[in-house]
């Protein structure tokens, strides 16, 4: 069986959620805080080519630092946005879990169900 991963924050209700939707499924998988363990700039690259989105797409609007960093400036390039959520792993959406060679944003947290 492949590894699944989930990046998760274990603040985040939705985060919590999907964890225990894959373990209900009877799924270990490999849990990554990304807040504490930052995803490098070729693992986001994997994760945006999977979900087939643009680093703005990906991006967490609400968050402080998003505005503080002025992020919704149109004119900042994918490149830009990237090294923003990087820098501040806080700014990425969650929950994702990668399984099968696919990936799936846990909002709602089911929406995982159809990777597995």
């Amino acid at each position: 069986m492949l590894s699944i991963k989930i990046y998760h924050n274990p603040r985040c209700s939705k985060s919590r959620q999907t964890l225990k939707i894959l373990e209900e499924q009877g799924i270990q998988p490999d849990i990554i805080d990304y807040l504490k363990n930052k995803p490098n700039k070729e693992e986001l690259e994997t994760v945006l080519t999977l979900l087939g989105m643009s680093p703005r797409d990906l991006m967490r609007k609400g968050e402080t630092i998003y505005k503080e960093l002025n992020l919704k400036d149109n004119t900042l390039s994918d490149e830009q946005l990237l090294n923003a959520m990087l820098e501040n792993p806080i700014l990425i959406e969650r929950p994702i879990v990668l399984a099968n060679g696919k990936a799936a944003i846990g909002r709602p947290p089911e929406s995982v169900l159809g990777i597995l």
